[in-house]
């Protein structure tokens, strides 16, 4: 049996807590597990940057608001100090397949790009 790599644990324990509503009601919190040139195509279809997700995701969300992940989250090395995650998510009745590649930075694994693709359970 391989060890885990450190790297996609760590992208994974921050994907998590970017699921928390907790991280997700607090610019700071969130803000600083992404990447300064974070950016997403979110299921909506719309596109978002660091900035505008920093300001959005705490507005709406609601102290109830709970991301509910429907499979394990599965990660790569894609190099040194890239990891690729995937996985699917249902919030609100709404399932998604979720995609996001994590940087290392000098202040720790960061998400640089997010993407989620609805679908139909």
């Amino acid at each position: 049996m391989t060890e885990p790599d450190s790297a996609v644990q760590a992208a994974i324990e921050g994907e998590l807590r970017l699921l928390d509503p907790e991280v997700r009601r607090s610019p700071e919190l969130l803000g600083a597990l992404l990447h300064p040139e974070f950016h997403e195509f979110g299921s909506s279809g719309r596109r978002w940057d660091w900035e505008s997700t920093v300001y959005r995701v705490p507005a709406e969300t609601d102290t109830a608001d709970r991301y509910v992940v429907t499979s394990e989250i599965q990660g790569v090395r894609l190099a040194p100090d890239v990891v690729h995650l995937t996985f699917d998510t249902v919030y609100d009745g709404q399932y998604a397949h979720r995609s996001s590649l994590w940087r290392r930075t000098d202040d720790g694994w960061r998400m640089w790009f997010h993407q989620g693709t609805p679908f139909t359970a």
